[in-house]
């Protein structure tokens, strides 16, 4: 119970020192940031429940006023803003992304983590993003649906690093990745 709970808290506190890394925001207002790997390598390491835990208390965080997102953003008011789908998002992906890195746990090197990370983090992710710009947004599902388009080699890159890395961790430290 106690290494659930730590491993917990310190992938929350990933996500936020992520969150450090100097951002771009592109003109709808949706920033480019390092806390995308941060929900990804919280679903390839601690599988499923635990990763989605991490992100439900690091956003928990946030609510309570923390300056955690990128940008020193926090409270409960980025919760209603043009990102906000892409934050109840990040617990969807980190679920999705550690549910599919469980079930392929013993194939294909790092390259399973990085496909399970590309499918939680952008298949998933994108759209309950999308929809939540959509609800703030005066535009269309699709004119979103392009503007996404500019997050999508970042993202690669950060799925190529979740396997990566967490290929790496499966290596030196076989009882801590989930799976």
């Amino acid at each position: 119970m106690e290494r659930n709970l730590t491993q917990i808290a310190l992938f929350a506190a990933l996500i936020a020192a992520l969150g450090l890394i100097p951002k771009f925001t592109l003109p709808l207002g949706v920033p480019i940031t390092g806390q995308s790997l941060g929900i990804m390598l919280a679903g390839t390491v601690l599988g499923a429940k635990r990763g989605a835990l991490a992100v439900i208390l690091f956003l928990a965080l946030v609510a309570l006023g923390l300056p955690l997102l990128a940008g020193g953003r926090g409270g409960l008011g980025v919760f209603s803003g043009v990102t906000a789908g892409f934050l109840f998002g990040w617990v969807v992906a980190a679920y999705v992304t550690g549910l599919l890195a469980e079930m392929w746990a013993s194939k294909g090197g790092w390259i399973t983590p990085a496909m399970a990370a590309a499918i939680g983090g952008i298949l998933v992710l994108y759209p309950i993003g999308i929809v939540g710009m959509y609800l703030k947004l005066d535009a269309t599902l699709l004119g979103l649906t392009k503007s996404m388009y500019a997050f999508i080699p970042g993202d690669l890159i950060k799925c190529v690093l979740a396997g990566l890395i967490t290929q790496g961790l499966r290596k030196a430290r076989p009882g801590l990745v989930a799976g």
